[in-house]
């Protein structure tokens, strides 16, 4: 098993895994990227995404994750986001999860890097197991706050709501 880099030729690849991952969180129809749009977010001029791929012996793309840096203020170094990490359920249980995540530590650490974060949905039992298992903690303090669509543009154009 191995963990690489992704390479603008996995694209189509990690498109359909993200897909599998949304239909894993019962969301799939929230999922709209484009194979254009990784790429750009990727490979474009000014990539603020990366990513790495996990492939099974015969070379596979089996896996991905997919992050970003984030910064501490309090500590005043970047770290890393990570956005999503998905291994396909056939290939679940045999590492690559973990190899993905232990690379990324790895580019934190390399790096000078503070921290390696994420989010997981409360229901998501496997995942947090995992998670924990790898030494994580839950920052159960903290709640995720996020503005979209309509809310977004109304708030950027300062657009106040009624009442």
């Amino acid at each position: 098993m191995s963990v690489r880099r992704v390479r603008p030729d996995d694209v189509p690849t990690v498109l359909r895994l993200v897909r599998e991952l949304a239909a894993y969180e019962e969301a799939e129809h929230e999922a709209q990227m484009t194979a254009g749009q990784l790429h750009e977010a990727l490979f474009g001029a000014a990539p603020a995404l990366f990513g790495h791929v996990a492939l099974t012996p015969d070379g596979e793309v089996a896996g991905f994750a997919l992050w970003f840096l984030n910064f501490s203020t309090w500590r005043g170094t970047h770290g890393i986001y990570l956005e999503d990490l998905f291994v396909s359920p056939a290939h679940r249980g045999t590492g690559l999860g973990r190899e993905l995540l232990r690379t990324l530590a790895q580019e934190c650490v390399e790096r000078g890097f503070s921290r390696l974060e994420w989010t997981v949905l409360d229901w998501n039992t496997p995942s947090i197991e995992f998670y924990r298992a790898a030494g994580a903690v839950p920052m159960d303090e903290w709640t995720v706050h996020r503005l979209t669509g309509d809310a977004l543009a109304a708030f950027a154009a300062d657009v106040r709501a009624p009442g």
